[in-house]
């Protein structure tokens, strides 16, 4: 089947109580290329709860992706057609989670072990709309964790014509581990996933798991296709401030942390006057100067001055003027790129 749409280098990982609209709009002025992901949607909550809470979106975070949770082919196309419908870029099955809930859904990493289903539900979604259907998995799931096994799955899901493939580079445990777990005690496995791509030249391939700098973001372009950041994405949102000039060849300036802050804060100010929680902003924030001289200073600050009866409005500014005071004792000024990037 002809592939649809085309790969970004870089993606921002579908992460649970993470990658919400406020995380991804604070992204879009840090990043204007780098693919971003919803929460991961439960196909039975979409198709039966308030759609425009569950994946409402701004034309600004483009572009999106839509990831769902499920192993139901015609429910999962449905799905796919409310995403394309909503103006998604693509939309995505989960086959790559380990929690107990989605198991109990039958859906998340235990898909692995059903590649024909997988199968089933990518040609049912690609039938119904003209957005790419992708799939983000893992190496393996419990003792189903050869290469052969994954490069068996990937194989079936394949001749479905699922447009890319995004390993995450370590198997799943279903009993005996946390989520949490499961993202560092199995052991990474990047050369599976290069001899994936080495094997199916003709596949989109992304890695995943554990990559934390430009450095390695670009040793793993030269082996495969595209590269998503999870966790990092969330620690150290700021990593992506100059992805569009390096790795999309954009020639667009440098977002600095305060142009960054100065954007969300004029954002919450508007959303707190219809009604929105200041917190929604303020949370995915809080990290935004980590790894720089200040960055306590900065979350302290919004800590005690953001939330509840001591909650101000201008609580990023008392934030900035705290880590300003930080900066102003080694000569730096918080607009400089340089001294930023290079931390």
């Amino acid at each position: 089947m002809e592939k649809r749409g085309q790969t970004a280098p870089i993606s921002v990982a579908p992460m649970m109580d993470r990658t919400d609209r406020y995380y991804r709009v604070m992204m879009r002025e840090i990043t204007r290329r780098t693919l971003l992901y919803t929460e991961m949607i439960p196909v039975t909550a979409l198709l039966n709860g308030d759609q425009e809470h569950l994946i409402g979106f701004e034309d600004i975070e483009r572009p999106m992706s839509l990831q769902l949770g499920g192993s139901d082919p015609a429910g999962l196309a449905a799905c796919a057609k409310l995403a394309e419908l909503r103006g998604y870029d693509e939309v995505n099955i989960n086959v790559g989670c380990p929690s107990d809930r989605v198991q109990s859904g039958r859906f998340g990493a235990c898909l692995m072990r059903e590649p024909e289903l997988v199968a089933a539900s990518v040609s049912a979604m690609r039938d119904a709309v003209d957005i790419p259907v992708t799939v983000k998995h893992r190496i393996g799931v419990d003792d189903l964790d050869r290469y052969e096994d994954m490069a068996h799955f990937v194989e079936v899901v394949a001749a479905a014509g699922a447009d890319r493939f995004t390993v995450h580079a370590r198997k799943a445990w279903l009993k005996g581990l946390s989520p949490k777990q499961n993202r560092t005690v199995p052991p990474i496995r990047y050369d599976d996933v290069y001899r994936l791509k080495d094997e199916f030249p003709h596949l989109d391939i992304e890695i995943n798991g554990h990559i934390k700098t430009l450095d390695e973001i670009r040793t793993h372009l030269e082996r495969v296709d595209a590269v998503m950041i999870g966790r990092a994405a969330w620690d150290r949102p700021f990593l992506f401030s100059t992805v569009d000039q390096e790795l999309f060849g954009d020639d667009t300036p440098v977002p600095t942390r305060d142009e960054v802050v100065a954007a969300m804060s004029e954002r919450m100010k508007r959303g707190v006057a219809a009604g929105i929680p200041q917190s929604h902003f303020l949370r995915p924030l809080l990290n935004l100067f980590n790894g720089v001289p200040g960055a306590r200073r900065w979350k302290q600050t919004i800590s005690q001055r953001g939330y509840g009866r001591s909650a101000t409005p201008h609580v990023l500014d008392e934030a900035l003027a705290a880590i300003q005071e930080v900066w102003d004792r080694s000569a730096h000024r918080l607009d400089d790129h340089a001294a930023f990037r290079s931390r």
